[in-house]
């Protein structure tokens, strides 16, 4: 099935129909092109579709009311992801209207924390395709298959090889959740139109047995091939990437730390993309703690900062932070590491430790001794800060914490670790343990909660406030990379964007149903940076704002004509 003109024609000219070369159930069957009932009888009389829709023409409001019956009806939020997923599969157009008009409820079903679940499952709850599959079996065709993908433009790819999964590790093919939400939310949060986006899993088989050994499981059933068969997948990968979508932004997703960091490098300079649980989660946890550093009255500068965790999403973090305390203080980057304690596996990083160290982590390798628990570090350290990126449930204990607390009049603890069950601790716990004086943030939802009379509202570090603005902008300014500095600006911006009530509730993050312009007022940042370094393929506008908004998609349904035979 062939689309004449294809959906981003709505974007130049809504008044104009939408001509499509095909009718009657294709039509139907065509998630980008199915409005239901509210086809108008002039187009059933020209797609053909009388007879094959109920009689009655029924507008969006009734519509989106249908779907939010049903999706209510469902009390299991796996089953209200299944519920959404088929709607996704079925109308396009009305599921994005639906979504972005019940963002903060939906939000937590598409992502985080029940699309974990979703990617558990993945092979048991499947309906149908969504995206591309590409395995290391498909080596030398690569850009062959990309020719089956019929929209001849792409701003936004999202990948993964299904790795690292949030917090609950080798899902394999099962992670193509992962790539479907994320660009879920960028249609909804940064108004990507969505036959724009691509989500890709690369499938380099799996080193869970219990997937391995799953009769429903619909990835490649072997183990994972080695680093040279596994970087010469990706390289081809990127190379038809760029021949067929040259301005499509790649989005790197939930890989292990062993291949996150080396593909960032290798293309982050040569390819627009970048990696978001290393620079998207840094950006949003330090627009965080500047929140933070607002309702405290302090500096950056003047906290010792531990985290408990040291892999990408850490170090990503850290580095962010690094910049913001460089920036604020005039420090040297090598002085702003001297905040930082970072714990692994084998406890605090430390040059002569008992393992030789990744090379992500050697920056902040300090001269001290080693010591192997978290309670020994806080007892030492007294830190203002803990950031919890370890992906270990419940780790900070009522006696971690309190034990922060003595030193600590109002610590600082972000428990950032997906989903849920893998949160260090619950907002419930922070807040009891301290009496109420922290300053607390998660990366999966916690409801507000009541203490002596008083509600907390806990913030939530969601990448949502950041990746989709900064995709956003670097696509609409064909910049020619993404940098460090476009996720630094979008932090500050972010921070900008809390309000002093909002800090007043002691949440360190702006309402989620903002997230348009946040997104937008991120773009028209990072399109600025790139005018400014020379990166953008555009003429600057004289509205940069105006310009990134007009560019949004906006789910409303076009008219329809079937298009002239040749």
């Amino acid at each position: 099935m062939s689309i004449v003109k294809k959906r981003r024609y709505q974007m130049e000219s809504k008044d104009e129909a939408l001509q499509v070369v095909v009718r009657g159930t294709d039509v139907l069957n065509e998630p980008l092109l199915n409005k239901g009932t509210a086809f108008s009888l002039e187009e059933r009389e020209e797609l053909g579709l009388r007879g094959l829709v109920p009689p009655r023409v029924v507008g969006f409001e009734a519509q989106v009311a249908r779907v939010l019956e049903n999706y209510h009806r469902k009390t299991d939020p796996l089953e209200k992801f299944i519920f959404l997923t088929s709607l996704h599969d079925r109308n396009e157009t009305l599921y994005y209207k639906v979504l972005m008009e019940n963002l903060m409820e939906m939000t937590p079903i598409v992502y985080t924390p029940v699309v974990g679940a979703a990617c558990q499952q993945y092979g048991h709850i499947y309906r149908k395709n969504r995206g591309m599959y590409i395995s290391h079996h498909d080596r030398g065709h690569v850009r062959e298959m990309f020719n089956n993908w019929n929209q001849e433009e792409i701003d936004i790819i999202v990948v993964s090889d299904g790795s690292r999964i949030l917090g609950l590790g080798d899902l394999g093919a099962n992670g193509m959740g992962i790539p479907i939400g994320k660009l879920a939310l960028y249609v909804a949060g940064g108004g990507i139109f969505p036959c724009k986006t691509l989500p890709i899993l690369l499938d380099t088989g799996t080193n869970n047995k219990e997937l391995l050994n799953d009769a429903l499981y619909l990835g490649v059933d072997e183990e994972r091939i080695e680093d040279d068969e596994y970087y010469a997948l990706v390289d081809e990968f990127v190379l038809a990437v760029q021949d067929r979508w040259p301005k499509a932004l790649i989005q790197w997703e939930d890989f292990t730390n062993n291949h996150a960091f080396p593909l960032l490098e290798k293309y982050r300079d040569k390819v627009l993309s970048f990696n978001d649980d290393i620079q998207g989660t840094g950006a949003v946890a330090l627009s965080g703690l500047l929140g933070a550093m607002r309702i405290k009255g302090e500096k950056l500068a003047e906290q010792r900062i531990i985290f408990y965790g040291a892999g990408s999403a850490a170090v990503g973090i850290a580095d962010m932070i690094v910049a913001g305390i460089v920036e604020e203080s005039g420090m040297s980057e090598e002085e702003a590491r001297k905040l930082f304690w970072l714990l692994d596996s084998q406890g605090l990083v430390v040059k002569n430790g008992p393992r030789a160290l990744q090379a992500h982590k050697i920056p902040y390798a300090r001269d001290d001794k080693h010591i192997d628990n978290l309670m020994e570090v806080i007892k030492t350290v007294k830190p203002t800060i803990i950031v919890g990126v370890s992906g270990q449930g419940q780790t900070f204990t009522e006696d971690i914490i309190k034990e922060m607390y003595a030193h600590v009049k109002q610590p600082v603890i972000f428990a950032l670790s997906n989903p849920t069950t893998k949160s260090e601790c619950t907002a419930e716990q922070a807040y009891q343990w301290t009496e109420g004086n922290v300053i607390f943030a998660s990366g999966s939802p916690f409801d507000p909660v009541r203490l002596d009379g008083k509600i907390y509202i806990p913030g939530q570090g969601n990448n949502m406030f950041i990746f989709p603005g900064v995709g956003l902008g670097a696509s609409i300014c064909q910049s020619r990379k993404v940098t460090d500095g476009m996720f630094y600006i979008a932090a500050k911006t972010l921070a900008h964007i809390v309000t002093d009530e909002e800090l007043a509730l002691g949440t360190v993050y702006p309402d989620l149903t903002k997230i348009r312009l946040i997104s937008v007022t991120i773009a028209t940042a990072v399109c600025r940076l790139a005018f400014d370094s020379g990166l953008a393929g555009i003429d600057e506008p004289d509205d940069i704002f105006k310009y990134v908004e007009e560019r949004m998609y906006q789910p409303e349904y076009p008219r329809y004509v079937a298009a002239e035979e040749n």
